[in-house]
């Protein structure tokens, strides 16, 4: 769920993530989400203050960060595509310590995005945090 508690993200072997609208008893499907070739394990909603947005992580290797514009579409506007596995799993950092998203691989190794505004990223690289690849990161 969002920070507001009115959207729900999902993701699926289907390779899509949906978003659905949820208002007390009621939900109504708002956007589904194309763009991983393979199984989306993960989905991590941004703090709002950076914008409306989340990020999902794949098989596929990849992580991708999606946002809605004004006009309720959603669209990738980032795309990281360092690890040589699947991507397990995200995690945004609490958002007073500026825009961090950790990723744990299969391959072993942890990236941590960081982002500088106008939808720029950099990123570091831990290597070999675990041998057998990362299962979860927090």
């Amino acid at each position: 769920m969002d920070i507001y508690g009115h959207r729900l993200a999902t993701c699926s072997s289907d390779r899509s993530v949906r978003i659905f609208e949820v208002d007390k008893n009621q939900h109504r499907l708002i956007a589904t989400l194309i763009g991983h070739d393979g199984p989306v394990w993960q989905i991590s909603w941004m703090h709002p203050m950076y914008g409306n947005a989340l990020a999902s992580c794949s098989y596929d290797k990849r992580v991708i960060l999606w946002k809605e514009s004004d006009r309720g579409q959603w669209t990738k506007f980032y795309t990281h595509e360092v690890h040589a596995s699947s991507v397990n799993s995200i995690q945004w950092a609490p958002p007073d310590t500026g825009l961090y998203l950790a990723c744990g691989s299969s391959d072993g190794t942890i990236s941590i995005l960081q982002g500088s505004g106008d939808d720029k990223f950099s990123f570091l690289m831990i290597q070999n945090a675990h041998t057998t690849g990362v299962n979860a990161v927090s």
